[in-house]
């Protein structure tokens, strides 16, 4: 049986293409560093946010030289702080930081994803999601719910500011609690 040279060459590139698509597959599973979700984090009771030490009053918290931690609380269809629709001022970081978020929901299931950098998380009411962002130079980002939460959805949007050090003053009313180590 003779197989035509265009064949031979159609077959060779068709198994170079399945084994690069498993491979690229593979990399993307278990090369890259990507890390699942679990429930090893903190818990949190949805209907008592406002007793809560950390999300009762929700804002930035400088915990270290250049580390913050943020705490925000989802709600349909804001966030909390960050969402200027609802008159809380944006997030404002100072630059070439760590910014450690720590999100919650308050009522149902939302997403949170800073555009531009790696956040993006589910945000599910009751558990605290965490993840970690280093901020460049001054930049602004916007804040996005990615997980439809309703029929205001579309609408629930916010904005992380990074300024440079010297105007960040850590006291603005809504977005700061500066006190040093919890």
């Amino acid at each position: 049986m003779h197989i035509h040279t265009y064949e031979k060459l159609w077959l060779g590139l068709s198994l170079l293409l399945i084994t690069g698509f498993v491979a690229t597959i593979t990399y993307g599973a278990l090369g890259a560093g990507v890390e699942m979700v679990d429930d090893s984090g903190e818990t949190v009771d949805p209907g008592a946010l406002g007793e809560h030490p950390d999300f009762a009053d929700p804002g930035v918290e400088r915990v270290g030289p250049n580390e913050y931690d943020v705490y925000v609380v989802a709600h349909r269809f804001y966030f909390e702080p960050g969402s200027s629709t609802q008159g809380f001022d944006p997030i404002t970081v100072p630059a070439n930081s760590t910014v450690n978020f720590y999100i919650t929901s308050a009522d149902v299931v939302h997403g949170f994803g800073v555009a531009g950098t790696n956040a993006n998380t589910m945000v599910v009411p009751g558990e605290v999601s965490e993840l970690t962002v280093e901020v460049g130079g001054p930049a602004e980002y916007g804040i996005v719910c990615n997980e439809y939460c309703g029929s205001g959805h579309h609408t629930m949007e916010g904005l992380m500011q990074v300024v440079p050090p010297g105007e960040y003053n850590g006291t603005d009313s809504q977005t700061a609690r500066l006190g040093g180590d919890r």
